[in-house]
């Protein structure tokens, strides 16, 4: 019996091994299978630290649980251009095949416009560990919009606090690739005054201005 929070993959490795025997008459070839299993246990919560976010990931429904950042007042001296996103091998995230054809952008978490400080927090951003399944009409309306506002705070307040958790309700969807879209993503913003902002985008196209995605925080 799996505990709850894990599954197991089994993979099968199939090694192929020819021999030849000889005969008066013939060449014969024997073939032997063999087929050795690999448990891979998959955790619904991995922890996941690097030089500009931190992250709980996941591997059950290939997607982030929750992300903390920071927003601070930065120098552009990367370009995003030539950048592709990439997988981590200690973790099972989702992978190219699982926004190939469909509605779903690969979402930034933390958004690059915010890294680009170096080309090396920049391509942090580009980890399959910091993408969730987000629908392309939100990626590139309110979502964004409101990253552009909080870079904007930031050039002003200071360092702003960024948590983004993202909500699977009991119905949302799972792609054939075995993917789960999230149902929505909670942003919570953090002031140098401490003072707080808090947001709800549902994962559908946006229907209302980022700012009339406010929700109270309490």
């Amino acid at each position: 019996m799996l505990a709850p929070n894990m599954y197991k993959v089994l993979i099968f490795s199939i090694v192929l091994f020819a021999g030849c025997q000889k005969e008066s008459s013939s060449n014969m070839k024997d073939s032997e299978t063999d087929i050795s299993i690999i448990e891979i246990e998959l955790k619904d919560s991995v922890l996941v630290g690097n030089n500009i976010f931190d992250i709980s990931y996941n591997e059950i429904f290939e997607q982030p649980n929750w992300i903390k950042y920071q927003v601070r007042d930065i120098e552009k001296n990367a370009d995003r251009d030539g950048m592709n996103f990439f997988k981590v091998d200690s973790v099972h995230t989702s992978d190219d095949n699982d926004y190939y054809n469909n509605r779903w952008d690969r979402g930034h978490m933390a958004p690059a416009g915010s890294f680009n400080d170096s080309y090396s927090n920049l391509l942090s951003t580009f980890s399959y560990l910091n993408v969730a399944l987000q629908y392309d009409d939100l990626n590139r309306g309110a979502w964004v919009d409101l990253e552009e506002k909080v870079r904007e705070w930031a050039e002003t307040l200071g360092t702003i606090e960024v948590e983004i958790n993202l909500e699977f309700n009991s119905d949302h969807i799972t792609l054939d690739t075995g993917a789960h879209v999230p149902t929505g993503f909670y942003k919570f913003l953090t002031f140098p005054d401490n003072s707080k902002k808090c947001y709800y985008f549902p994962n559908i196209t946006p229907e209302k201005n980022w700012d009339e995605y406010e929700i109270n925080c309490n």
